[in-house]
């Protein structure tokens, strides 16, 4: 009931600033699990390939930047676990005692996370944690050095200087010699950049059109959906790329109690997915409060998984 209220007070709170928001960690309901795992195979979507590529190929190399004896896996917005089924058994391979904790805000993306690892790698511990990683990685109570993952992109969703925060806050709950790996999309052309939030067959566009839908589900809003469309942007400049539902027909939408009113083009911002340069990696990772970091690549260096050092 508790995540229900916050979910309510979050959309609440985002259709009354001046420029509509929703939050983006509320895409994934069941639906929108599924959804996404369709866009993870999109050919648009290069992310997932070249984060798997650098973690298949260049796990011997992570490891040797990792604290030795046994390992605790932390992984924040764990997801599936598609990707990372593949580094823990290659870290399992090179003789590394593991347990893993993946963490996320779903429920049901969780058991199958669990499920592909048992599959994969059923020597691993598996101890999943539903909730947001705000509020469960503090209570998480583990035995060896950690791990940190955060894999993905996903620190691409925070804006800069809320990226730092988010660093600080992980550098807080991580002792001496823990690491932290952080999935980063990297600077590149914007066309690239654009066509992986604009494919082809429209799955992005369902993607986030099932955030309302999820909100007359859950929470008893009468949108009409179909007379929403999805809109992304990329600006090479700064290098954030955003996503916009655009109200196609105006309408009235009550929602708790209350009443929004949406003009003929009026805009909600549903996601922020800030790329970033090396250098800008080093910065914000230092602002963070990490001593070093080390960048691993994919061949066309359209993606990095950094290393960052407590």
């Amino acid at each position: 009931m508790r995540d229900l209220d916050q979910f309510a007070t979050d959309v609440l709170t985002g259709l009354k600033q001046p420029v509509k928001r929703l939050p983006s960690k509320y895409f994934y309901d069941e639906t929108g699990d599924k959804i996404f795992q369709e866009i993870m195979g999109l050919e648009e979507y290069y992310l997932p390939r070249c984060e798997l590529e650098i973690l298949q190929e260049q796990t011997s190399d992570l490891a040797a930047f990792l604290p030795a004896g046994p390992l605790d896996i932390v992984e924040l917005g764990a997801g599936d676990g598609t990707k990372t089924v593949h580094f823990l058994e290659n870290l399992g391979a090179l003789g590394r005692s593991l347990t893993y904790y993946p963490l996320d805000i779903s429920p049901e993306v969780l058991q199958t996370n669990r499920s592909h690892l048992k599959n994969v790698a059923p020597d691993i511990p598996v101890h999943p944690v539903a909730g947001d990683y705000f509020k469960t990685l503090p209570t998480l109570q583990t035995t060896h050095h950690w791990v940190l993952l955060f894999l993905g992109s996903n620190i691409g969703n925070y804006p800069n200087e809320k990226a730092v925060e988010l660093l600080q806050f992980l550098s807080q709950h991580m002792s001496t010699d823990d690491v932290l790996l952080v999935g980063v999309d990297l600077r590149k052309h914007p066309k690239t950049i654009l066509d992986a939030y604009n494919d082809a067959k429209g799955v992005t566009r369902r993607f986030n059109l099932n955030l309302l839908t999820r909100i007359n589900r859950e929470l008893g809003a009468n949108f009409q959906v179909e007379h929403f469309d999805h809109f992304p942007v990329y600006d090479p400049v700064t290098g954030i790329a955003a996503s916009y539902l655009v109200c196609r027909q105006a309408q009235k939408v009550s929602l708790l109690g209350e009443t929004f009113l949406f003009k003929t083009n009026e805009l909600i911002h549903t996601e922020v997915s800030q790329k970033y340069s090396l250098s800008e990696i080093e910065q914000m990772a230092q602002s963070g409060g990490f001593r070093d970091v080390h960048h691993f690549t994919d061949h066309r260096d359209y993606f990095s998984v950094s290393v960052l050092l407590k």
